[in-house]
């Protein structure tokens, strides 16, 4: 699974970098044959101004099916990052239940040619 972090307007460090690919493995690796990549974008929005502004923002590229895209704004960062992880997971979870769904549901149509019917 690729998983790429960026960040604008702070560093990231090894340990946040580290918690990101931990949350996103383990809301995501049940689908890895579906998941082509992973983005993240960790950002302040308001800088030292405080508040709620910390967002983090998950892209899911699957194969075959639509791109999930997840956002989340929280005061504190690690929790953006965990609900934006789980939000992505249930989400993925959809879209591939949602493609079996119709998969298994979309079976042609066979007429009866038998004439003593």
């Amino acid at each position: 699974m690729q998983i790429d972090i960026q960040t604008r307007k702070f560093d990231l460090t090894n340990a946040l970098r580290n918690y990101v690919e931990r949350r996103l493995r383990f809301a995501l690796t049940w689908a890895d044959n579906n998941v082509r990549r992973i983005v993240v974008r960790l950002s302040d929005v308001n800088g030292p101004r405080g508040g709620n502004d910390k967002r983090c923002q998950v892209l899911v590229v699957l194969a075959g099916l639509p791109d999930v895209m997840v956002k989340d704004t929280e005061a504190d960062l690690y929790f953006a990052i965990d609900r934006a992880a789980d939000r992505a997971g249930r989400s993925v979870m959809r879209r591939i239940d949602r493609k079996h769904t119709l998969h298994k549901h979309s079976r042609p149509l066979t007429w009866n040619t038998d004439p003593a019917i």
